[in-house]
């Protein structure tokens, strides 16, 4: 467990956020401060032996680091990858009920003036919020808080996201959304009491096998065996490989691009997979995802 939660922080929030509540329902409330003081330790050590590591990587080290993020990266467009289906669950999609769109709108009222100072990404990062994986090329750049994420074990709040979304353009960020996270226990309908599931879909990356040590570098190839793009999703098929299963990578996500003008745009859960800087966004409805796993 160790080496997943050092290589990638998104696993390392996750999995705090993940079990601390199943600890902190148990106890009462000063037992609950307790916890959680406790994981915001273990939070700021993880995640400064994630930088340090980082620091430290060889040339070697880093190759296989990028080949994970690629890799990660890679597994969320189904369009081009045929095993996408199976390394991604979505929550169904409902019928609209009377409240939900005024309801996923007030989420909207109330993230979009607290998120407009992040326009200027230096103040995001003076308040804490780190790059995951600045140095590494991608199309969407999430500016993550840890503290947030774990506070989302327990609350719900659109001013304070798990992590802010950004494009690059040059040496500046652009900021285009912001993403909320939940634990992975939570059921469906603790994620529509968040944000109706007749508005957006949650989703999880499920189902990856992690590459031997030393064999990283595989889950970037083509037809890759390994990672979210990997043809191995089953806990057999990776024990037989030599890997190591995980059945959630993440908890549950979603996307809010709150400047957009449509509700579809808003929760669009494909702009990450399609948009490129500069380019014109192409949304639909992406209902027939509903269900997978």
């Amino acid at each position: 467990m160790r080496e997943v939660l050092f290589l990638n922080p998104k696993v390392t929030f996750a999995f705090v956020s993940g079990l601390l509540p199943l600890y902190a329902e148990r106890g009462n409330w000063a037992m609950k401060k307790i916890l959680v003081s406790a994981a915001l330790g273990l939070m700021a050590l993880l995640v400064f032996g994630q930088e340090n590591r980082g620091q430290q990587t060889s040339g070697g080290g880093q190759s296989e680091l990028n080949a994970t993020t690629e890799a990660m990266g890679r597994g969320h467009n189904h369009e081009e990858h045929e095993h996408m289906g199976a390394h991604m669950h979505m929550s169904e999609l409902r019928k609209a009920q009377p409240g939900d769109p005024a309801k996923a709108q007030q989420v909207v009222d109330q993230a979009r003036p607290a998120l407009e100072k992040y326009r200027d990404y230096k103040v995001a990062l003076d308040e804490g919020f780190k790059i995951f994986l600045p140095n590494v090329p991608q199309k969407m750049y999430h500016f993550t808080n840890y503290q947030y994420a774990i506070g989302e074990a327990f609350r719900f709040d659109p001013t304070k996201p798990t992590s802010l979304l950004y494009e690059k353009h040059g040496d500046d960020y652009k900021l285009i959304g912001a993403m909320y996270t939940a634990p992975v226990r939570f059921s469906e309908e603790q994620l529509n009491e968040r944000v109706p599931l007749s508005m957006a879909q949650w989703h999880q990356h499920v189902n990856m096998c992690k590459a031997p040590k030393g064999h990283e570098i595989e889950m970037a190839g083509k037809n890759p065996r390994f990672g979210l793009n990997g043809s191995i999703t089953t806990q057999e098929a990776c024990d037989a490989a030599g890997g190591t299963f995980m059945p959630h990578v993440f908890g549950w996500m979603v996307h809010m691009y709150p400047w957009e003008k449509t509700p579809d745009a808003i929760w669009s859960l494909e702009r990450q997979l399609k948009d490129k800087p500069g380019s014109e966004h192409d949304h639909h409805d992406h209902g027939d995802m509903a269900g997978k796993h």
